[in-house]
């Protein structure tokens, strides 16, 4: 894959929707006083590069009522369950991230719980019984100190 050249311009329009992604676009080219129509390819352009993906709300998981927040690494048994485990664990609606770690744990994973109750069923009732997991450790997370996106640098 080649590396997507981004110009002064798109890293403007980039900032401007990180920062709120339901701005008008009619009101961004306002902003950064050029055409609606520029604004428009551009975004296209951005999108079908895939920096830009889906705008989506960020849902507050503290009101929605999930008052445990839990790292959990995965050990497997064999590498080669790698895949199918994966696919079993996007299908725990409370785990909301799952990313591939070097070292013992071949596997992290973010779950949101309503109470510790909730959470123990989750790691021994539906993560630890799926056909090629050895194993978890996990760490409470007491709050997300902040969250951003990565920095846009030409």
């Amino acid at each position: 894959m080649s590396e997507i050249k981004l110009d002064p311009f798109d890293v403007r329009i980039i900032n401007e929707l990180t920062s709120d992604a339901r701005v008008p676009l009619i009101q961004l080219a306002k902003k950064l006083k050029v055409s609606n129509t520029l604004i428009h390819q551009r975004i296209k352009k951005l999108k079908e590069s895939g920096i830009l993906k889906n705008a989506v709300y960020q849902l507050d998981p503290w009101t929605l009522g999930y008052k445990t927040s839990v790292y959990t690494q995965i050990i497997l048994e064999n590498s080669k369950h790698h895949r199918r485990v994966e696919q079993e664990l996007e299908k725990i609606p409370e785990i909301v991230e799952c990313v591939n770690i070097s070292g013992r744990y071949a596997l992290l994973v973010r779950i949101y719980a309503k109470d510790n109750r909730e959470l123990r069923d989750i790691i021994y009732e539906k993560i630890q019984v799926i056909d090629g997991v050895e194993g978890t450790n996990t760490t409470f997370s007491f709050e997300t100190a902040f969250s951003r996106n990565v920095p846009v640098v030409l």
